[in-house]
């Protein structure tokens, strides 16, 4: 014959209860309203068949009965705890292979991959550096990094890590030369480096204001990363990501020379499949690269 059980929710209304003496307090740590708990007490007390709680001088209290049972329901809540903490150690262990974006993984996430490390040692990242969206039902991949617009589609999971913007970037040695540097005009005389397209330029330049600049002529490079490496080598302005160019900044091998920002359409997104986004490892992964970008963005400007 099965065993006939008290409904886990009136024992998990009980056990908060008795612990904070209060159904008010039970009914926030539950995330549920008082009279909702009120109700789980009043069903639990029928299936038993005794009171568990008086109310003396406004007081909650636990009755004679409640005393006894109490502790035994309290030890088995923190055993079934127990036990779900240790079956998920063992999910988050093994190989987490990232698929991300190349100048991204190189300029931010490896320098503080071993952060991760040193948290979840159990947990082998592997990094597959690609330009391109991930097919997760056909390649070995948990988690990918886009640079993307968003919308990814059904069945996938996605976060938003951080937000593009854009301001030039130079040498501090290109300030040095004849040609002056002071004004967003100024830019009219200088080499513009460019990536893959000249559309970023060109809605900054409206938003600066510039008219006439051209944007037909100057060195085209394949990644952002390259761009960069020509500006600190003053080969020219570049547009820069504010991802990707604020260890250079900080490290005065790059100047902004205007405080113009303009917010871009990209973004950097962590994607995974729906149903694989609370695996332990992939889970890990994701709340430890989450906290790490918010508290750089709490200790940090844009640039």
């Amino acid at each position: 014959m099965p065993r006939r059980l008290p409904p886990l929710n009136s024992l998990r209304a009980f056990e908060a209860s008795a612990r904070h003496l209060s159904f008010t307090r039970a009914a926030e740590e539950l995330f549920v309203t008082q009279a909702a708990v009120s109700h789980q007490i009043k069903s639990l007390e029928e299936f038993l068949g005794v009171p568990l709680f008086i109310r003396k001088n406004r007081k909650l209290l636990l009755t004679d009965e409640g005393q006894e049972y109490w502790p035994k329901i309290r030890d088995i809540f923190e055993k079934l705890a127990l036990a779900t903490e240790q079956l998920k150690a063992l999910g988050a262990s093994g190989p987490l292979t990232v698929s991300v974006v190349p100048t991204f993984a190189i300029v931010w996430l490896v320098p503080r991959l071993s952060r991760f490390s040193q948290l979840y040692p159990d947990i082998d990242v592997r990094l597959k550096a690609v330009d391109r969206t991930v097919d997760f039902l056909q390649e070995d991949v948990d988690i990918a990094i886009y640079y993307e617009k968003g919308d990814y589609g059904p069945g996938l999971y996605s976060e938003t890590l951080l937000h593009e913007f854009l301001t030039p970037v130079c040498s501090p040695s290109l300030l040095d030369g004849d040609l002056p540097l002071n004004e967003p005009q100024d830019l009219k005389q200088h080499t513009l480096l460019h990536d893959a397209s000249t559309d970023e330029w060109r809605a900054w330049l409206k938003l600066a204001g510039v008219k006439g600049a051209d944007l037909r002529h100057g060195p085209v490079f394949s990644h952002s990363s390259m761009v960069i490496q020509a500006a600190i080598h003053g080969q020219g302005v570049a547009l820069g990501h504010n991802v990707l160019s604020k260890p250079d900044i900080q490290a005065n091998r790059l100047i902004r020379p205007f405080d113009i920002v303009l917010p871009s359409d990209y973004k950097y997104d962590l994607v995974c499949p729906e149903e694989s986004a609370e695996r332990p490892k992939v889970k890990a992964f994701r709340d430890w690269i989450t906290e790490l970008v918010a508290s750089e963005e709490a200790l940090e400007s844009l640039f």
